[in-house]
């Protein structure tokens, strides 16, 4: 409270991007007027002025990460980094998305998606899960600077659903990712990451949970058959 009065005050003209979002959260205040507060913020020499505003991470891909999901055609599979960018992605990861908004920017992000487009709640029907792991994937990146970033690019727009998730700090329980896909079925997916620790990025493959996902995805890739379930060589 007396941090508060400091600002109303005015000796206090630097409040951190973290302490203008709380301040927002706590007045309800709209997109429009988030817009404003921030604008104010950063007249008045705050935080969102650019002192901690961070900058975006390189969206450079390296040759043989584009091998590496090549490979995994005609599976489901993006290359992504811990932002939420969706750097490249597989054949099957565009069948699974088709409809559903994500891929119709030119530069798409997961993050950005789950908390700013409404259809994001329809296409994932446990969207409250996805968005905290959004939001503890934002924190826990690898990049403070990037992170800082897309945190204040965000937060105006997504309001407290994104700020107050991206201060719970607490680990989201990593279940099937159910979608409901535009076209009718439901899928229910499971996931494996493969850590590119020297990009900061990670290929992520999906792959279904259950017979009825395996024949929807037959279906939305026109017939074309996954067939690396054949059997690996297992060395003890």
């Amino acid at each position: 409270m007396e941090y508060l009065t400091r600002i109303e005050q005015g000796r206090d003209r630097h409040p951190s991007a973290a302490i203008v979002n709380a301040i927002a959260d706590a007045l309800s205040l709209g997109m429009a007027d988030r817009t404003h507060l921030h604008y104010l913020a950063k007249i008045s020499g705050g935080a969102c002025a650019g002192r901690s505003g961070g900058a975006p991470p390189s969206r450079e891909v390296r040759e043989g990460a584009v091998a590496t999901l090549r490979l995994l055609e005609p599976g489901i599979a993006m290359l992504t980094n811990r932002i939420g960018d969706v750097l490249t992605h597989t054949s099957g990861f565009a069948a699974v998305h088709r409809g559903s908004g994500l891929l119709d920017e030119a530069e798409p992000n997961l993050t950005r998606y789950v908390f700013t487009d409404p259809r994001a709640r329809s296409f994932f029907p446990d969207w409250h899960i996805v968005a905290d792991e959004q939001a503890f994937d934002l924190w826990t990146g690898p990049s403070r600077e990037a992170s800082e970033w897309l945190s204040a690019t965000l937060a105006p727009l997504a309001g407290p659903e994104f700020t107050r998730r991206l201060n719970l700090h607490k680990h989201p329980p990593r279940a099937a990712l159910r979608i409901s896909h535009p076209s009718g079925p439901e899928l229910r997916l499971l996931r494996e990451s493969l850590e590119l620790t020297a990009d900061a990025q990670q290929v992520v493959v999906f792959h279904p949970a259950d017979a009825a996902t395996t024949e929807a995805l037959v279906r939305l890739r026109g017939g074309v058959e996954d067939d690396r379930r054949r059997p690996l060589r297992l060395v003890a």
